[in-house]
């Protein structure tokens, strides 16, 4: 589960009940377009997603691309506070990557947007169309190194490890501040 004192502001005027709530972390990134205006729009469809608060954002890093050829990456993640399902956020998340022309074609191809569900809250789903945690999460830097920078104290449910100490065991030396928070 999350542990309290991540920071960030709520993206919401009014005050959610926290009973309902679950935390969820978002992995973001685009290599094509303008990917820093992509990536501050989707934050923003997010913000404006009924059920959906956003509680921290991580600062923006710029990474090489896993796969084929092609730019380098805006990467970043969020908390999340959610009163929805985790199926519905992921529904959620690819209509968004829709609405900003996401075709997935090639696998790790480049993309104008990538939106991954990483965590929610301390679940652990394993279904056909499903994942949490995100499976291959603790392999990669340019996901624990924004992730760690809002949420280090957050536990990893399967191995029951906090994201600051994954993040520890992976070369982040490609992950490269862009922009801070």
């Amino acid at each position: 589960m999350k542990a309290s004192g991540t920071g960030g502001v709520n993206s919401r005027l009014s005050s959610p009940d926290s009973g309902l709530l679950k935390a969820s972390a978002i992995a973001l990134g685009s290599n094509m377009g303008d990917s820093q205006a992509i990536l501050a729009a989707a934050l923003e469809n997010l913000a404006q997603t009924p059920g959906i608060f956003l509680e921290a954002k991580s600062s923006w890093y710029k990474t090489k691309a896993v796969g084929p050829p092609q730019p380098d990456y805006w990467n970043g993640c969020v908390i999340l506070q959610v009163e929805i399902s985790p199926q519905s956020l992921l529904e959620t998340l690819l209509e968004i990557e829709q609405k900003f022309g996401r075709v997935r074609q090639e696998h790790w191809g480049p993309r104008t947007l990538d939106l991954d569900l990483l965590l929610y809250d301390d679940l652990i789903v394993d279904t056909p169309t499903l994942q949490i945690p995100h499976p291959r999460m603790q392999e990669r830097a340019f996901v624990l190194v924004p992730l760690a920078e809002i949420a280090p104290n957050w536990i990893e449910p399967v191995s029951g490890r906090l994201i600051q100490d994954l993040l520890k065991e992976v070369d982040s030396s490609d992950v490269h501040l862009v922009m801070g928070n």
